[in-house]
């Protein structure tokens, strides 16, 4: 389902001829910052990092870029990027790249593509989507779009960057209210089983850490009695701990900090419900990957969690 605001894009004007997309967006959707400039170049990604590089397409215009949130929504990103996909297929466009985070690359990708600041873009590694398309209209230029969906706890953010060749880039936001969000069950609400299963990555949300510690809370911890039971089932299945932390202090602390936050608990895994050590590894994000603002005592909180995430069996 169409989900957020009508976000209306009267795109350049070519030579001889009018070219407008309209891209919708149901009626809560939240325009969070728009840059505008007359001149500009991309590296437009249109395959997925591979050998150290994302292959791209340097193009140049005006550009126009854009980021919404959608708040208080349980939603999945094949949700979110689907109607705005069919909307530019709708419109004339060819689609170069469309992709998920494992698919795209995960970190390698979301670091070397052009990504607006928090907190108005936040993207989740292990939960993103991207993809880029370009539009010919007779004998002119092409222009170039590409979306990047992703989600930060209940929220959903959308960034679209547009660029065309000659003429103006005129955005028109218009609410319509005939758009409904559409609230689908919450994936954190699925057991660490049918989580991992499913989307393959689930926070062990009832793990607690205080701000600049490495400890681990006592327990116990029902999402490590859940996990535990799961890698049991199987010897061949592995999973890799990923740490992560607020935004206080700087980078590289925090990945050593949010690394040795998931040792402790492989640690915990191994002692206390007899995981073989070989199922598991520890890998450290820092902020890199928040779930919600750094800016309240709450957002802070909810960043400094631990992720377990599937990987492929032996």
């Amino acid at each position: 389902m169409r989900r957020a605001a009508l976000l209306a894009l009267v795109m350049a004007l070519y030579p001889g001829a009018l070219m407008a997309l309209d891209l919708s967006l149901p009626g809560n959707a939240v325009l969070g910052r728009e840059v505008s400039k007359a001149a500009d170049s991309y590296l437009l990604p249109v395959g997925p990092f591979v050998e150290g590089a994302i292959p791209t397409l340097e193009v140049e215009g005006q550009m126009l870029q854009q980021a919404w949130r959608l708040e208080a929504q349980a939603m999945t990103t094949l949700q979110m990027l689907t109607p705005l996909r069919d909307q530019l297929v709708e419109a004339g466009y060819d689609i170069l790249l469309d992709c998920n985070s494992k698919e795209c690359g995960g970190f390698d990708f979301r670091f070397n593509t052009r990504v607006m600041t928090a907190p108005d873009m936040f993207v989740d590694l292990f939960d993103y989507r991207f993809l880029s398309a370009r539009h010919v209209q007779g004998e002119g230029e092409p222009d170039y779009i590409s979306v990047l969906v992703s989600l930060s706890g209940k929220t959903g953010y959308i960034q679209v960057i547009h660029l065309a060749p000659d003429g103006t880039l005129q955005p028109t936001v218009v609410a319509d209210a005939a758009v409904p969000a559409t609230t689908i069950q919450p994936g954190s609400d699925l057991p660490v089983s049918q989580a991992l299963v499913q989307q393959g990555h689930v926070i062990l949300s009832d793990l607690r850490f205080e701000s600049g510690s490495s400890e681990l809370g006592v327990g116990p911890f029902t999402s490590l009695q859940d996990l535990a039971a799961f890698l049991k089932t199987g010897a061949d299945l592995r999973v890799a701990l990923v740490g992560h932390t607020d935004a206080v202090g700087g980078l590289n602390p925090n990945i050593a900090l949010s690394k040795q936050r998931a040792g402790s608990v492989l640690e915990r895994l191994v002692s206390a419900h007899s995981v073989p050590r070989r199922q598991l590894e520890a890998e450290g994000m820092g902020y890199l990957s928040p779930i919600a603002p750094n800016l309240t005592q709450a957002g802070r909180e909810a960043n400094r969690r631990v992720e377990a995430v599937l990987l492929n069996s032996e």
